[in-house]
């Protein structure tokens, strides 16, 4: 399945590094209703960072040098918004529908490319 994400166009420092860094592999794990995988690259937590999240939010995890797709609740969850393991820096939102994440398995292989 693709997944296609809309990024931030403001041009904040995980986005410019996730850019600088694609194409990539990684593995999917799940957390909830949350996909994140591994990324190669570092940035650290931005002023505008958070663990509430909304649906369909894509964020990266400083802490575990992590993506993730957020498309329900989460172990960490307190309502029924999705709240990340820790703050993380927003980077976009998934298009179309992130109710779509629910077919994606841990261990699925993720490939990320720009275009």
């Amino acid at each position: 399945m693709d997944v296609v994400l809309a990024l931030r166009e403001d041009g904040t420092p995980s986005v410019r590094k996730l850019l600088s860094v694609v194409p990539f592999t990684s593995v999917s794990n799940r957390w909830g209703e949350e996909i994140y995988f591994t990324a190669p690259f570092h940035s650290e937590l931005e002023a505008d960072a958070r663990a509430i999240m909304q649906v369909g939010d894509a964020a990266y995890w400083p802490d575990g040098d992590a993506i993730a797709l957020f498309f329900g609740r989460t172990p960490a969850s307190t309502d029924d918004r999705p709240r990340a393991y820790g703050p993380c820096n927003i980077i976009g939102k998934v298009e179309g529908d992130p109710f779509r994440l629910t077919r994606v398995a841990s261990g699925s292989a993720v490939v990320v490319r720009a275009f």
